[in-house]
């Protein structure tokens, strides 16, 4: 473990996101076509990338390690196809500026927030 610089930059902490196949799933195309527009800020594109990338790896994760998310969705009663998607608040911030997010995905990565 190695310690953080005084006055440095914090690591951006990424949150879970329980979300179920069909909100993964409409992330992921209103992302993709967010990354098409030719008009969108550089920085935003990249917060983006990570955003698509997380769907990937969190997919990947429940595969490798099924156990853990199984466990929260016992105790929780949700279905099997939830998972958690990690975000950094840069990366839902740009989610969330997105006006073509369903308004349930909306509320389903909002939940959290205060």
């Amino acid at each position: 473990m190695s310690a953080l610089a005084a006055g440095g930059p914090a690591p951006d902490v990424l949150v879970p996101h329980w979300l179920t196949a069909a909100q993964r799933e409409q992330l992921a195309a209103v992302v993709r076509a967010a990354l098409a527009d030719e008009s969108l800020h550089p920085v935003a594109a990249i917060h983006l990338t990570d955003v698509l990338t997380e769907l990937h790896v969190a997919a990947a994760r429940d595969a490798v390690w099924p156990a853990s998310a199984a466990r929260v969705r016992r105790v929780t009663g949700w279905g099997a196809d939830v998972l958690p998607v990690r975000l950094s608040s840069r990366e839902l911030s740009s989610v969330l500026t997105l006006p073509a997010l369903a308004p349930a995905v909306r509320i389903a990565l909002c939940q959290d927030r205060p």
